[in-house]
This record gives C-alpha cells, sequence and structure tokens, in this order.
C-alpha cells in the first residue's frame, strides 16, 4: 500500500515524488484561465481581457469549492490511513462527492438564470463588456460540477499512492484547453464563448482520465452505499476551509483590485490588472502544488507519530517554495516588458506600461507566498484548521483590505500594486511565529541521518 512505502521510504524521495508531481498538476489547473487570457488578448483584444479578468472571482469560487471537499475529505483519509482504519476511504468520498455535486448543481443554476447580474455586480459596466463577461461567466458555471468534482478526484487518486495519473489527468485536460482554444478562438471566431467553453469541457476529460485510478487493485475508495456521517463530513469541510480560502481569496482580490484600478487608470488599467493576476495565478497554483504535495507525506506521518518527518518535511517544502518565489521575482523584474508583450498583441503602449509596472512590484511578494501558502497547507495536512485558517484569513482578506484602503492613497496605482506584497510579508512573518510554537510546543527536533525514517 502507497501509505507504507510514504513511512518506509526516504523522506527526500517521497517529498520529490509527491510534490513534483502535484506541482505539474496544479500547473494544469491554473493554466486553464492563462490559455484563456493569452487567446482572448489576442483574438478578442482588452476588451475581452476586462470581461475575463471580472469573471475571475467566480472561476476562484468554483475552484475553491472543490479544493474545499477535495482537499479537506482526502486529508482525512489520508490521516485515518496512516492510523489502520482502511475502510474510511469509500465513506468518505461518497459523503465529499454528494455534496460537491449539490454545490455544483447550485452554482450551475446560478449561472444559467442570474449570469448577467453577476457580471454587473463584479463590475462590468457598457453593454459591450457586459455581454461578453456575462457569457464568460455563463458558459463557466454551467460547468461547475465538472471543476468540483474533478478537484475532488484529483485529491482522492493523489491521497490513494497514484499522483503520476493526477498529473496526467490534470496535464491532459490543460493541453485539451489550450488545443481547443485556440480552435475556438481563432479558426472558428467563437471571441470569448469559444475561451469559456474550450476551458468549461477540459476538466471531463481529467476525470475520465483519472477514472481509470477506479480498475487499480489497489484502489482504496469509491462510491458505495453509506449513511451519512455529518460529524466526519462538517470535519472534511472544516479541514478544507483554508484551501478554499487560498483559492477564493485570489478571486476576492481580484474583485477589491478592479474596483480600485477601474476608479485610477479605467478599463485599461483593469486590462493590465487582468495579464498580472493571471500571471500570479499560474504562481500561486505552483506554491499550491508544492504545498499539496507535501500534504499526504506530512497527514500520514503524523497519523503515524512520526514529528520529525513532518518537520522535515515541512522545512523542504518552505524552502522549495521560497527559491522558486525567487526566481518568479527576478523573471518579472528583468523581463517585464518581454512578459508584457505577450498579451499586448495590438501594441497598445498605455497597456505596456502599467503591466510592466505591475510586474516588477507586484511580484516582490512571491518572495514570502510560496511560505506562507505551504504553511496553510501543513497545519491542514495535520487536522489543525484554526492556525490555517488564521494564515489563509490574513493574506486572502485580514491584510489585503487595509493595505489597499491605505496604499492606493499614498501613492495612487503603485500602492495598488503595492498591496500584495505587504499583506504577504506580514502573513509570513505570522507564519514564522507559529511554526517556531508548534515544532517547540511538540519537542520536535529534526533526528539523523536525515534520511532516516
Amino acid at each position: 500500500m502507497e501509505q507504507t512505502n510514504i513511512l518506509n521510504q526516504g523522506i527526500y524521495k517521497t517529498f520529490f515524488k509527491y510534490v513534483s508531481l502535484n506541482v505539474l498538476s496544479m500547473l494544469g489547473v491554473s493554466l486553464y484561465v492563462l490559455a484563456d487570457t493569452f487567446f482572448v488578448a489576442n483574438g478578442v483584444g482588452a476588451d475581452g481581457l476586462v470581461a475575463l479578468n471580472l469573471a475571475l472571482p467566480v472561476f476562484s469560487l468554483i475552484n475553491g469549492t472543490g479544493l474545499l471537499i477535495g482537499i479537506g475529505s482526502a486529508t482525512l483519509f489520508s490521516i485515518a490511513t496512516g492510523k489502520g482504519e482502511r475502510g474510511a476511504g469509500s465513506r468518505i468520498f461518497t459523503q465529499s462527492f454528494l455534496l460537491g455535486a449539490v454545490l455544483g448543481v447550485i452554482l450551475t443554476l446560478c449561472g444559467i438564470f442570474l449570469n448577467q447580474p453577476i457580471a454587473m455586480m463584479l463590475g462590468a459596466n457598457g453593454d459591450h463588456i457586459i455581454s461578453m463577461t456575462s457569457t464568460y461567466l455563463k458558459l463557466l458555471m454551467v460547468f461547475s460540477c465538472a471543476f468540483i468534482l474533478n478537484n475532488l478526484l484529483v485529491a482522492f487518486v493523489r491521497n490513494d499512492g497514484n499522483p503520476r495519473l493526477a498529473m496526467f489527468g490534470m496535464l491532459g485536460s490543460c493541453l485539451f484547453n489550450i488545443v481547443f482554444d485556440y480552435i475556438f478562438v481563432f479558426p472558428m471566431q467563437l471571441g470569448i464563448f469559444g475561451a469559456a467553453l474550450a476551458t468549461g469541457v477540459s476538466p471531463i476529460l481529467s476525470m475520465v482520465i483519472l477514472s481509470s485510478h477506479f480498475f487499480r487493485k489497489k484502489n482504496h475508495f469509491r462510491l458505495k452505499k453509506t449513511r451519512l456521517n455529518a460529524k466526519e463530513l462538517i470535519s472534511s469541510v472544516l479541514t478544507g476551509i483554508p484551501s478554499f480560502i487560498t483559492e477564493f481569496s485570489s478571486g476576492i482580490i481580484i474583485f477589491l483590485f478592479n474596483m480600485v484600478i477601474m476608479g485610477i487608470a479605467g478599463d485599461i488599467g483593469v486590462a493590465a490588472y487582468g495579464i498580472v493576476a493571471n500571471l500570479a495565478l499560474v504562481c500561486i497554483a505552483i506554491f499550491t502544488g508544492v504545498g499539496q504535495g507535501i500534504q499526504p507525506v506530512v497527514s500520514v506521518n503524523y497519523g503515524a507519530g512520526r514529528m520529525g518527518n513532518v518537520l522535515r518535511t515541512y522545512l523542504l517544502g518552505a524552502a522549495l517554495a521560497f527559491v522558486l518565489g525567487g526566481l518568479f521575482y527576478l523573471a518579472a523584474l528583468f523581463f517585464p516588458d518581454q512578459i508584457a508583450s505577450v498579451f499586448n498583441s495590438e501594441g497598445n503602449g498605455q497597456l505596456q506600461a502599467l503591466t510592466r509596472d505591475g510586474l516588477s512590484i507586484y511580484f516582490f511578494g512571491f518572495l514570502f507566498a510560496g511560505v506562507n501558502v505551504v504553511t496553510t497547507s501543513f497545519f491542514a495536512s495535520i487536522a489543525r484548521p484554526k492556525p490555517s485558517f488564521l494564515i489563509s484569513a490574513l493574506r486572502g482578506f485580514g491584510l489585503i483590505v487595509p493595505c489597499l484602503l491605505l496604499l492606493p492613497r499614498a501613492f495612487g496605482l503603485s500602492g495598488v500594486w503595492m498591496t500584495g506584497p505587504a499583506a504577504e510579508l506580514l502573513t509570513f512573518i505570522c507564519c514564522v511565529a507559529f511554526m517556531l510554537s508548534f515544532f517547540k510546543k511538540h519537542r520536535v527536533r529534526v533526528p539523523k541521518p536525515l534520511e532516516a525514517n
């Protein structure tokens, strides 16, 4: 059984196996919207970028709902497995599947009947922008069940010892999205409708690939008739809340930024932020991949009482996230014009300048964001939702809102770009304090040699 391998294999080998595959999986998720951004920017223009960016908070809500259910329930599954409770998988999976389907249907109905009011609530104005935004929202929300259940299936397949299949599912759907984004937007001239259609169908392909896991002899979960365990379901949701906040807060931040930027720089400023925000989502997705990669390793070792491996796995994840964050910042610092021009086919000078400035300032926050995301995932992995929730809330709402209220008043649009880095830095300080307190309380020291189990 894979959980036994996690306990018996060297921690470095296990860490890099799970983290590398999960980073690739989450990269596939993030490229859904980035592919839309690229093809809409080049096939529709700046107005399409505005509409796409206004719709992003809803995508974050849908994806966050999938993570809420998937990460929370899969974490309980791993902890139960580490304790030797091998019959829990199917029960937890079935309950979570039903909850995900119900929430997906609700979001689908909202997309069908309320897409235009939602578009206007998100800041769309003018008939053209409202029409494009509501079109993208309607199609995206129709596929809510697919997005949510795909996130659930990815989490369970990964935690059931098949991270490679989880990666193939996500990358396969990503490739489908890129290819059909091109086909629908350019040869078929379907515009933003085509971009949304390609994105919506993609998770269905992922689920088809992931469903092959049910035919494995080592599969430890499947849909089965089971009695609803309200306590267990609530526990899984509470465990998944930090992942939901991490994802959904991205959407809330985008919404708040859109409102502030609209007042400072108008639609062209929102278009510039759309480019910055979509690139930022890719970086956050990679950090989330690191966090989700350490989750099964931390959960199983925690369930087995091996706190030395728990600490070592966290430190490896935090170090990797910090290095990746540094690389992202250096790329934005030294190549902002080259990056911006990829999404500026019209050669709009104002769009180019705003995007360049935004990249060089906003990406400084990724020096700290990766460690913050990994720390959030760590506490969720050991079923400690309170510190995980607090960290998520700080970087998602608690610090962003006051910074966004104060910094633009002093620095204008540059203050908007500075908001993210300021919030991430302050959250990072809190993360360091939380981790020192946690391991001091448990009196954990890294055992030697480092490869020992």
